[in-house]
């Protein structure tokens, strides 16, 4: 071959491209961020709305709807999902993954705008939002103190501690969950209006025109040019008491004798608790594409300084969750993997060779074809993360094999009595098609994976190039370096009767045996050959075997990863106001913790955009997994019991850790229709009988039980006498009940607070008096029309939550799971759906892990059969012949034997990664039967007839094929053991390529 003629005949140029390969590697890896996944662009794009005090019904005919409607015609929509709450809409368009994110953005912003000002003027402007999975939390920090106020210690919170972490390099935002600023509070007496005859959306409009500085030009003279600007911020709290709200009988109405004036907390919308005690958190979220590790990295030592800052002493600063931990673990497993797998790989190649020098040449492969895949992987603008790290590690015993297969029959061809460099040229020219078909068909196999289809595909992606370049550069080394060092780099343990130590000497005598086990596999290959039929049948009685242990594998869509943390979900009923949930999570805590694998635990209401104050997400901190025996997935039932102690409230309990944040629920059933009633009645009929199925635990309908609400039913005739109208009603008992920001005050020290006009908490909390609260002034000014005059009020219930898709209602019934997989559910989850009677008009779909499994197992069936072909492709231009790659990949079929006997006895199910594990396992396959018949085609050209060639080509083969063989099993090892913790979610896929 060429490329070995001139690296043997110019060995300081080849030395020098092969120094040019690391320099630039190492170069890339210095600048490599170190990322858990992937970066993917979601074009998904988020449009929401708040809508003040109105129900999820009004919230989905005034909002959801007209935005619907608006964006429905977008080129490229996958799916419209929305959610109608109290107060608050949510519409997620979810795009085709081709489609550009920051284009879907605009075209959506651009929609939306167009109908914004037909929307109820008492929502806010919708808020047009991109989906991005680095925007959740690397980091969370807990802020508390035993000598600050919760006021001063949130103003701290918010004014230093988060602009300082938000100024460090690679911090997207730093957000406080849990604080209670300081605002100034307007507490009208609705008593005093109604004798001053004032509403309150006139005293909202005074106070939100009286406290501005106002721009009015500027006065230019002969020599200076001066600004003219009104002045009317107020300078002090008695400034706002002094404010002329309106005129009574000729003499001035004042702030002050409407309502109280005041500084005082403001009423907590979020929380967050630490080990079931009020605390203010910090969650810190990175910007796009920057280094988790290096970004955390940074906030500690932030951190660390501020703790020994005397400026923040008596304020309690503790990391209380860091998302980056597992990703530095499962870092530093891989690189401890890599070495370790390298060296076994490489004692496999001294045992079978007796030779330090043919251990060094071919061990030099490992770290070249490593480093060099670095460059690669960092001018395709990617990222040492799960896929790439994965793609490296499970490369290992793959990239030694080419570099064994010349270098043995560099070996070979040195016993026939060659020199140095004819053996080198003759045995890599000899086994260089083989060596170059294998190669090819391990990158047919991966290519097709690189380019699968949905988010599999994406993720997968970086997994595929990174395997298929780093061989390439693995061949390209076998081809150059293995046979310009054996030509220039003399070896006396290549010589017959060479002297050896203790350990070549023990390796020799293995070396015998070894020869012994060639000749006996002489005997078995004969005889398989002559009885070829019972060779079939044995063959088609193995493969059957194997496909019968499915049922004993199981399945499910990803196995789940242990980052230390159990999540649990709690949802108490609708209405429940904040300070019962606290009560309810301390309770969560004391239970938690006497778990002994608990070391802490971590709760927010509100955080994020989280739904409604009865609704709790407690984070159990776990010990290190190499600490406890329980792993977060065996831990999930016990505490699930547990917390069936807690009445009033309901859980769902999970491995922390996933990508959406939330506890995943496997199971998912999606019901559709117009009917909010008849969905609600088939959704607890489906649940019931989910409860009957072993193993199904958490059943939940997204239905939320009906929220008790206050009807205002306006009588039209009185209020049009009295001149009021609908939406007079609405602004006047906004700013009262709901309270309304209706300035920004800036005290005398420089702190800004927020003018908040509300009524006192004791008319709030009170139903009766609601109905005789002031609206508005008469029309002749004399008087004020109570809402009593106009309407009535009349306690009803509204839904919780409504959510749609596509268009239609919906309601999802999803369950989790405990002791089985999702394909041993699927016969009772069926059983369910079919046992449903629905309705005309109504629909029934899935969703959960059944399908992301069939849209997965498509995609890998897919993949799986372009890599068939493409290794067919490979195989019929290598070898000229039609017939002979049919051959070769007749062992492509038997390898799932040995795939289903791996995950049996590792423990591990059918999962995306041990199918992809298959996949990769096509290239490896066929890479033995391409060695065989290679040289048995040699041994045709020769001369021998069909069964001694084959003979001869088995035996001949039979060591470079147990060598890398072994070497990649063992350079594997490491991996399927998971020994350093952090990799357990790749396990099954070096479960299933060592078993194949």
């Amino acid at each position: 071959m060429f490329l070995t003629r001139i690296a043997v005949r110019q060995p300081v140029f080849a030395t020098m491209i092969m120094v040019a390969i690391c320099v630039i590697g190492i170069f890339s890896y210095s600048r490599l961020p170190i990322d858990e996944l992937p970066e993917v662009d979601f074009p998904v794009v988020a449009v929401v709305t708040s809508y003040p005090g109105a129900t999820p019904e009004a919230v989905e005919k005034d909002i959801i709807e007209p935005i619907e409607d608006s964006v429905s015609t977008l080129s490229g929509i996958d799916t419209i999902t929305s959610t109608a709450q109290t107060g608050s809409a949510m519409v997620l368009i979810m795009f085709d993954l081709e489609v550009d994110s920051a284009s879907a953005a605009q075209d959506v912003r651009d929609r939306v705008s167009q109908i914004a000002a037909s929307l109820p003027d008492t929502a806010t402007d919708p808020r047009i939002l991109r989906f991005d999975p680095s925007e959740m939390p690397i980091l969370s920090i807990g802020l508390s103190s035993q000598t600050l106020s919760a006021g001063t210690l949130t103003t701290i919170a918010e004014d230093e501690i988060s602009t300082r972490i938000s100024n460090i390099r690679g911090v997207g935002q730093a957000t406080v969950v849990g604080g209670l600023p300081n605002e100034v509070q307007i507490r009208l007496d609705p008593l005093r209006q109604t004798a001053l005859a004032v509403g309150a959306v006139q005293v909202t409009s005074v106070l939100r025109d009286a406290n501005v500085d106002l721009p009015a030009g500027s006065v230019t003279d002969a020599s200076t040019s001066q600004s003219v600007q009104v002045e009317g911020r107020i300078p002090d709290l008695a400034g706002f008491e002094d404010l002329i709200i309106g005129q009574r009988g000729g003499f001035p109405i004042r702030l002050g004798d409407l309502a109280m004036v005041g500084t005082d907390l403001a009423e907590a919308e979020s929380l967050a608790m630490i080990d079931g005690r009020r605390a203010i958190t910090i969650d810190v979220l990175k910007t796009q594409g920057t280094n988790t590790v290096a970004v955390a990295e940074a906030v500690r030592k932030d951190i660390a300084a501020m703790q020994a800052d005397p400026a923040y002493e008596g304020i309690e600063i503790a990391l209380i969750r860091d998302n980056a931990v597992p990703v530095e673990q499962s870092f530093a497993a891989v690189q401890s993997m890599l070495i370790e797998g390298a060296i076994l790989a490489t004692v496999i190649v001294f045992l079978f060779l007796n030779s330090w020098r043919s251990t060094v040449i071919t061990g030099l492969t490992l770290p070249i074809s490593i480093i060099g895949t670095m460059a690669a992987v960092y001018f395709m603008g990617f990222t040492l993360n799960m896929m790439t790290m994965m793609a490296l590690s499970l490369s290992i015993g793959i990239l030694i094999d080419d570099a064994i297969v010349v270098r043995e029959n560099i070996m070979r061809h040195l016993h026939m009595g060659k020199s140095h460099e004819q053996a080198a040229l003759d045995g890599t020219s000899e086994i260089g098609l083989a060596v170059l078909a294998t190669t090819l068909s391990i990158v047919a196999v991966f290519l097709p994976v690189a380019f699968m289809e949905g988010i599999l595909g994406r993720f997968f992606l970086q997994f595929g190039v990174t395997v298929s370049v780093a061989v390439m550069i693995s061949m390209f080394v076998s081809f150059t370096l293995d046979p310009m060092m054996s030509a220039v780099w003399y070896d006396p343990a290549s010589e017959p009767g060479a002297k050896r130590g203790p350990i070549g000497r023990a390796v020799a005598r293995f070396d015998i045996w070894f020869e012994g086990l060639i000749l006996r596999y002489r005997g078995v290959l004969a005889w398989a050959l002559s009885w070829r039929k019972t060779t079939l049948s044995v063959a088609g009685l193995t493969f059957i075997g194997g496909l019968m242990l499915f049922p004993f594998i199981g399945a499910e869509f990803a196995p789940p990863s242990d980052n230390s943390e159990v999540q649990v979900e709690m949802e108490l009923p609708i209405g429940t106001p904040l300070l019962r949930t606290e009560a309810k999570i301390a309770q969560v805590d004391s239970v938690l913790r006497q778990f002994p694998e608990v070391i802490g635990t971590y709760a927010t209401v509100g955080s994020s955009g989280a739904a409604g104050q009865n609704q709790a997400t407690i984070t159990a901190r776990l010990s290190a997994p190499t600490t406890r025996e329980r792993d977060p997935t065996a831990l999930a039932a016990p505490m699930r019991a547990a917390l069936e102690q807690i009445p009033g409230a309901r859980f769902r309990v999970g491995a922390g850790g996933g990508m959406g944040g939330g506890v995943s629920a496997p199971v998912e059933v999606k019901l559709f229709g117009p009917d909010l009633n008849v969905l609600k009645r088939l959704a607890d009929e489906l649940a019931e009988k989910f409860e009957e199925v072993p193993g199904l635990v958490d059943v939940r309908t997204s239905l939320d039980e009906p929220q008790p609400t206050l009807g205002i039913q306006v009588h039209r005739e009185a209020a049009s006498d009295l001149g009021v109208t609908l939406s007079q009603v609405g602004q006047a008992l906004s700013p009262m009940i709901a309270g309304e920001t209706v300035s920004e005050w800036t005290a005398p020290n420089g702190d800004s607070y927020d003018v908040v006009v509300r009524l006192p908490s004791e008319y709030r909390e009170d139903i009766t008096s609601l109905s005789s609260l002031p609206i508005t002034a008469t029309a002749d000014g004399s008087g004020i029309v109570r809402l009593d005059q106009i309407a009535t009020v009349e306690p009803s219930q509204s839904a919780g939550e409504i959510t749609r898709e596509d268009g239609s209602r919906s309601v999802s019934v999803t369950a989790g799971l405990d002791g089985i997989d999702i394909l041993t559910a699927s016969t009772g989850i069926q059983a369910a759906q079919d046992a449903l009677d629905l309705p005309p008009g109504y629909r029934i779909g899935t969703g959960g892990d059944a399908e992301s499994i069939m849209e997965s197992a498509v995609s890998a069936l897919v993949a799986l059969l372009l890599a068939i072909i493409f290794i067919y492709l490979v195989l019929a231009s290598q070898f000229g012949s039609f017939l002979q790659p049919i051959a070769i990949m007749s062992s492509l079929p038997l390898a799932l034997v040995g795939v289903m006997l791996g995950l049996l006895i590792g423990g591990s199910t059918l999962n995306i990664f041990s199918v992809i594990g298959f996949i990769m396992l096509m290239g490896l396959v066929v890479k033995n039967a391409i060695l065989l018949v290679d040289n048995a085609n040699h041994h045709r050209r020769d001369g021998m007839e069909v069964r001694e060639a084959l003979i001869e080509a088995g035996a001949t083969r039979f060591r470079p094929i147990v060598m890398t063989t072994l070497a990649m099993i063992f350079g594997m090892i490491p991996l399927a053991v998971n020994l350093h913790g952090g990799t357990s979610q790749n396990a099954p896929m070096a479960h299933a390529v060592i078993g194949g």
